[in-house]
């Protein structure tokens, strides 16, 4: 696959960022937080395989995505990066970094360890693969829909921004819901062994999450010895949605 990621660009000067979006994501969810660290970085938001408008593949791993990654940073010429990512991209970010530690500068991990987890999806799942795009809804019934089996607001509001008009004007996913679905299963496993970072890693938590427990500090070492761990207050998972100026501020207090 030699299919280059769909990014973006903010910043013309200073230490190369690469932001990475978590699971139903797209690099839209980090436009106005890369924005923000512009002043004082080149930031690259990506969308990666099967999300936003990047390249859609039957297959998908960890493994395929930190190649994918790096074919994008040889494609831009980019090195010493400080490269984050934020939940299934947190995974990919660490992937990568235990792969190609040659590119990294720093590594920034938000609200996930390097651990297999149980499927924490498939009500998501169920409502979006219950949705006929071919009988042409409106967004209005997608989001009714949505919300016989998603009760959160924000989150239905997160998924919607997967939506797009396709060449006959019908909505349709921009992300590649099957190929999500039929690999959900590995994306949720852990099977790196054996490899370490020695670099600055900085591990970010939110309070109100589960996703990183007081009891991962040991596997998070193991992988990352030098790794600092910080929990955001009054934070869920999505830490950068909820408490963005608080996340703005621990990010450059590590990257300057």
């Amino acid at each position: 696959m030699d299919a280059l990621l769909n990014y973006k660009k903010y910043g013309e000067e200073g230490r190369v960022m690469v932001i990475l979006h978590g699971l139903f994501g797209m690099l839209d969810n980090w436009n106005s937080f890369a924005r923000h660290l512009a002043s004082h970085c080149q930031v690259y938001i990506v969308d990666q395989r099967n999300h936003g408008r990047s390249f859609h593949s039957d297959e998908m791993s960890y493994s395929l995505m930190a190649d994918d990654l790096k074919r994008f940073l040889l494609q831009n010429k980019l090195e010493e990066i400080t490269l984050m990512g934020h939940s299934m991209g947190g995974k990919v970010a660490m992937y990568f970094a235990l792969t190609y530690q040659e590119f990294i500068r720093q590594l920034i991990v938000v609200d996930i360890a390097p651990k297999s987890y149980q499927p924490k999806h498939h009500t998501i799942f169920s409502a979006l693969r219950s949705i006929d795009l071919t009988a042409n809804p409106t967004r209005t019934d997608i989001a009714h829909q949505l919300s016989q089996k998603i009760h959160s607001p924000a989150i239905i509001q997160f998924l919607m921004k997967n939506l797009r008009r396709n060449r006959q004007m019908q909505l349709a996913w921009k992300m590649n819901l099957k190929g999500i679905y039929e690999h959900y299963e590995e994306m949720n496993k852990w099977e790196i062994e054996g490899r370490v970072f020695e670099g600055e890693v900085l591990f970010i938590k939110g309070a109100n999450s589960d996703y990183i427990l007081d009891s991962d500090k040991e596997v998070i070492q193991k992988y990352f010895p030098h790794a600092e761990i910080i929990t955001i207050e009054g934070a869920g998972h999505w830490v950068h949605a909820e408490k963005p100026k608080v996340l703005w501020d621990v990010i450059l207090r590590f990257v300057c």
